[in-house]
């Protein structure tokens, strides 16, 4: 009994971690309106700033590569240094260029931290348990989004944008003291040299699962960048109501993630991962539509953060188990595709908006996209998972 409590305190600590991660790379999008104001640059200008901690996230996640030999636990507070680092530059950032590279640092460490803390969560949970001990971890990516972004929107319009990433950076040392605390030395992974670290991606599985995530993740983001201006310009809702209705869709991530966890146990990671695909499509192409009924739109816009999340951890304990001798760039692999989907999302969603385009049609671009990557997700399931 005093094992799974300390496995449980183990997890919330993780979790910590990613609740830090997710307000910092989700907050962005609810207060994109401000930051353009104040640094003077337009709205598809400031998504440069999502996209920026994307390209970070992808560019922090192969340094796993060179810090394999290290203790996982030791790894994570480095990262978690990182994490302050960034956010407090980014907090102080008087210009575009100085916020660009602060979002750019911020993003560092989270693919990374996410590969670590994923396997450090299989090695704690019981036989079994895997996929909901990560989807534990997890949850406070969901949290973050839940409770997180809307305080950070409220301290934004009530404060500043950069008292928010203050916040991140307070959060950042709570999450260092618990990590040191209550998360144990766990069993390290077998030494192998560099370039052993990349045979997995000899394999059709890991790309599978690589591609599909990019593209289902990239796809929503085409949307949810604009997200606010959507909700605000398009539905017709004020600018106060912003906040409660980012609680409601983080919400709708809360329970996807706690519900695809239990599945992905019971069933398979890439069944749900699929099905969570196909409910994301038709959430889209229902956004489009409704627009003129905004209380419709906020059912889909939780359905869509629902399965958004429900995503994440069957994709992320799917990556391990198909990343044998190279686990912490598999599990950072698909943090960097959730992430360079998101930057490209985030640009890709601006293309319309630049051509006078109302914020809707960024949902209508996203959903054959999505598609696509469920299709990515049945062939990996065809041919890999039921075979493995």
């Amino acid at each position: 009994m005093e094992s799974f409590r300390f496995m449980k305190k183990s997890l919330i600590a993780l979790g910590f971690g990613t609740l830090g991660l997710g307000i910092a790379e989700f907050v962005m999008m609810a207060i994109l309106p401000y930051v353009a104001q104040d640094l003077g640059v337009d709205i598809p200008t400031a998504g440069h700033f999502i996209s920026a901690y994307a390209l970070g996230v992808f560019c922090g996640a192969p340094g796993l590569t060179f810090v394999r030999r290290f203790p996982l636990k030791n790894i994570l507070l480095g990262l978690v240094v990182i994490m302050l680092v960034g956010n407090l530059f980014a907090s102080l950032s008087v210009n575009y260029t100085m916020l660009l590279i602060g979002r750019f640092v911020s993003g560092l460490p989270h693919g990374a931290y996410f590969g670590v803390a994923s396997i450090v969560a299989e090695k704690l949970a019981d036989h079994g348990k895997g996929s909901q001990a990560v989807s534990i971890m997890v949850a406070g990516m969901t949290v973050a989004n839940l409770f997180g972004v809307p305080l950070g929107t409220s301290i934004c319009t009530l404060m500043s944008w950069r008292v928010t990433f203050i916040l991140v950076a307070v959060i950042s040392i709570g999450v260092f003291y618990y990590i040191y605390k209550w998360v144990p030395q766990v069993e390290g992974l077998p030494r192998s040299n560099y370039k052993s670290q990349f045979h997995f991606l000899r394999n059709m599985a890991p790309w599978l699962i690589i591609l599909s995530t990019m593209l289902g993740n990239g796809a929503v983001f085409c949307w949810y960048s604009y997200v606010n201006p959507y909700l605000t310009t398009s539905c017709g809702f004020s600018g106060d109501v912003v906040p409660l209705l980012m609680v409601l869709a983080g919400f709708g991530m809360v329970v996807g993630n706690l519900v695809s966890g239990r599945l992905s146990d019971r069933y398979t990671p890439g069944r749900v991962a699929f099905t969570m695909q196909i409910v994301i499509t038709l959430a889209l192409l229902g956004l489009f539509f409704s627009y003129h009924a905004p209380w419709l739109s906020v059912l889909l816009l939780c359905v869509c953060t629902f399965g958004l999340f429900a995503v994440s951890s069957p994709l992320q304990v799917s990556i391990i188990h198909f990343s044998k001798g190279g686990e912490l760039l598999g599990a950072a692999c698909i943090q960097m595709a959730f992430n360079l989907g998101n930057a490209i999302g985030a640009a890709v969603g601006g293309i319309p908006l630049r051509h006078g385009l109302g914020y809707e049609y960024t949902a209508l671009i996203a959903m054959p996209v999505v598609l696509l990557g469920a299709v990515l997700t049945l062939i990996f399931v065809k041919r890999c998972e039921s075979k493995a």
